[in-house]
C-alpha cells in the first residue's frame, strides 16, 4: 500500500513535532498533528489515517484513552498510545496492557518504527480475521440446516438461525452452555439421553453420525426427529479446536418412510396387516414352535359368504365400508397377541398364537360367526354376511408358511361346500 498516514496527538508541541519528523524520516506520511482529543476526532474523520499515535494525558475535557475508544469504535482505526513510565499504572487500570498497544517516552526511532509497524500489522491481521469470521458466519447463516459450533469442552460457541429455530434457543442464550443443555437429544432405540456429541467426536477424532432414531427435545418441549453428523474442527496444524454439529429436521422424511413402510405391510383399505406381514409373523411362529415343544398355534382362513352380492347391490363404496366394518369386528374377536390380516378381496387370515389345542381355534371361529350374525347398519341398510372358515393347526410337517395357509384354505373350501357360516378343520384326508 502507499505510505501509511499517521495522525499524531500530543499536547507537548516540541515532542509532537519531533515524532512527526521521525515518522517522516521512516517513510510514513503525517498529514497533521494536534494537541486535543476533540480536535483529534475531527482530524480522524477528515483524513482517515491508518494509525493514530496518541498521548494518554491530553489537555481538554477527554483524555487519550477516551479518545482512543471513540476512534476505535467509530472509525476502526488502530491506536498506539504514547506514555511515560509514570503513566503505566493508568494503562493497567484501563486494561491496555496487550502487546504493541503503547510505546514509552522518550522514544527511540528504532522503537518507534517497530511499534508502528507492529500496530499496523496487528490491525491488518485482525481485519483479515474479522473478514474471515464474517465470511464464515455468512456461510453458516445461509445454510439450510442447523449448525452448532462447540469448543473443546463441548460448550456452544456459534449457532446459526436454523439451529435457533430448531432448538428454540437464541445464540446469545446458548453461548457457553453445554451442548446437551441446548441440544437435548434422545436415542429412541435405547430410550435414553445422548451424551455430548461434540465431546464424543473430539474423543473419537472422527466424524460421527447421529443415531438413526434420534429426537431433539426443543426448549419449548417440542420433539423433532433430526439426523446428520458431528465432526471435529482442526486448525491449520491439525490440532482439534472444537467440533461442529450439522443436522436437520427429518420429521417429514420419517413420516414418509413410515407411510411407505405401512403401505408395504398393511392393507390400504382396512389398515390390517397384509399378506406379506402376516406371512412373516407366521414364519416366526413356525420357528418358535421348532424351539419350544409346548408352543402351539393355528391359522384360520376366512372367506365372506355372498360378498359379491353386496357389492353388486349396493356398489363398491358400500362394499369397501362393509369390509372395514368386518375388519373391526374380527379384531374384537381376537386376543391382543393374535394377528388378523386381509389377503385381498373378501379373504382374511388369522394367526392364533399360544393356544392349548384345537378347541381354542374352534372357539374363535364360533365367536367370529356370532359376531357376523349381528347386522351391520351402513347408510341406513342392515346387512348380514356370514363367513366360511378353515382351520389348520401347527405341526412338524409345516416348515413353511405356505403349507399352513394351503391347508387352512383347503379346510375353508370344504366348509363352504358344506353350507354357509361353517368352519372346517384340516386333516390329511382332505387332500386324498
Amino acid at each position: 500500500m502507499d505510505s501509511p498516514k499517521i495522525l499524531v496527538v500530543e499536547d507537548e508541541k516540541v515532542l509532537a513535532v519531533d515524532i512527526r519528523n521521525r515518522l517522516q524520516n521512516l517513510g510514513y506520511t503525517v498529514p497533521d498533528i494536534t494537541d486535543s482529543g476533540e480536535e483529534a476526532i475531527k482530524k480522524v474523520a477528515e483524513t482517515h489515517p491508518h494509525l493514530v499515535l496518541i498521548d494518554i494525558c491530553l489537555s481538554g475535557k477527554i483524555n487519550g484513552v477516551q479518545v482512543a475508544d471513540i476512534i476505535q469504535n467509530n472509525f476502526d482505526i488502530p491506536v498506539l498510545y504514547l506514555t511515560e513510565y509514570s503513566q503505566e499504572p493508568t494503562l493497567h487500570k484501563q486494561q491496555l496492557t496487550e502487546p504493541f498497544s503503547y510505546i514509552l517516552k522518550p522514544i527511540a526511532e528504532r522503537d518507534l518504527h517497530v511499534a508502528v509497524e507492529m500496530a499496523l500489522y496487528k490491525h491488518e491481521i485482525e481485519k483479515k480475521l474479522e473478514e474471515k469470521h464474517q465470511q464464515l458466519t455468512a456461510i453458516i447463516n445461509s445454510m439450510g440446516c442447523a449448525v452448532v459450533v462447540c469448543d473443546t469442552n463441548g460448550c456452544v460457541q456459534i449457532m446459526n438461525p436454523v439451529a435457533e429455530q430448531l432448538t428454540g434457543w437464541k445464540q446469545n442464550e446458548a453461548i457457553g452452555k453445554d451442548l446437551t443443555e441446548v441440544f437435548s437429544l434422545i436415542d429412541n432405540e435405547m430410550n435414553e439421553p445422548i451424551e455430548n456429541l461434540a465431546k464424543l467426536a473430539i474423543k473419537a477424532d472422527a466424524v460421527l453420525s447421529l443415531p438413526e432414531n434420534c429426537t431433539l427435545i426443543a426448549k419449548d418441549g417440542r420433539q423433532i426427529a433430526i439426523g446428520d453428523s458431528v465432526a471435529p474442527i482442526r486448525d491449520d496444524d491439525g490440532k482439534i479446536t472444537g467440533a461442529v454439529l450439522v443436522c436437520q429436521d427429518i420429521s417429514k422424511r420419517k413420516h414418509k418412510e413410515a407411510q411407505l413402510l405401512r403401505n408395504a405391510f398393511y392393507d390400504g383399505l382396512t389398515a390390517l396387516p397384509n399378506r406379506i406381514l402376516f406371512t412373516d409373523r407366521l414364519r416366526q411362529a413356525i420357528e418358535r414352535s421348532k424351539r419350544r415343544n409346548d408352543y402351539h398355534f393355528a391359522v384360520l382362513f376366512l372367506d365372506l359368504d355372498g360378498f359379491k352380492a353386496i357389492n353388486d347391490r349396493f356398489g363398491h363404496q358400500m362394499g369397501d365400508n362393509f369390509l372395514v366394518a368386518i375388519a373391526r369386528r374380527l379384531e374384537l374377536c381376537l386376543r391382543g397377541g393374535d394377528t388378523v390380516a386381509r389377503f385381498g378381496g373378501d379373504e382374511f387370515a388369522i394367526l392364533l398364537e399360544e393356544i392349548k389345542d384345537v378347541s381354542d381355534a374352534i372357539n374363535v371361529a364360533k365367536r367370529i360367526h356370532e359376531s357376523l350374525a349381528l347386522p351391520l347398519n351402513l347408510n341406513g341398510h342392515d346387512i348380514i354376511c356370514t363367513a366360511s372358515i378353515g382351520i389348520a393347526l401347527s405341526g412338524s410337517k409345516h416348515n413353511e408358511p405356505e403349507s399352513l395357509l394351503r391347508d387352512a384354505d383347503i379346510a375353508m373350501y370344504r366348509a363352504k361346500h358344506q353350507g354357509k357360516a361353517r368352519y372346517g378343520i384340516f386333516d390329511e384326508a382332505m387332500t386324498r
